[in-house]
């Protein structure tokens, strides 16, 4: 099996990848490097692809990887916006 082959990947796995890949690809990530980030998420979460035997023996999913960045905005700019709201919610109470 040549390096890079996804033969091995299930279909959840390839289509989490594609999931992946479009999200980078919105936030402005060229392909090429939408797809290698993609692929490295798939593997952190399932530890590779298919393994002999099935059955989903193994290590268990570890989802702490999907979590991790897609942080739009930074701590300040959420806490500004909540004390904006704060203070407009509070204006309107009168």
């Amino acid at each position: 099996m040549p390096r890079g082959d996804k033969s091995k990947y299930t279909d959840k796995q390839k289509r989490q990848e594609q999931h992946i890949e479009e999200g980078y690809e919105k936030r402005g990530v060229s392909n090429d490097e939408a797809e290698r980030r993609a692929w490295a998420t798939v593997n952190a979460t399932h530890h590779g692809g298919e393994k002999h035997g099935g059955g989903g023996y193994g290590k268990s999913e570890d989802h702490s990887p999907e979590r991790k960045g897609g942080h739009s905005e930074s701590h300040a700019e959420r806490s500004r916006a909540a004390k904006k709201g704060w203070e407009t919610r509070r204006k309107n109470e009168d």
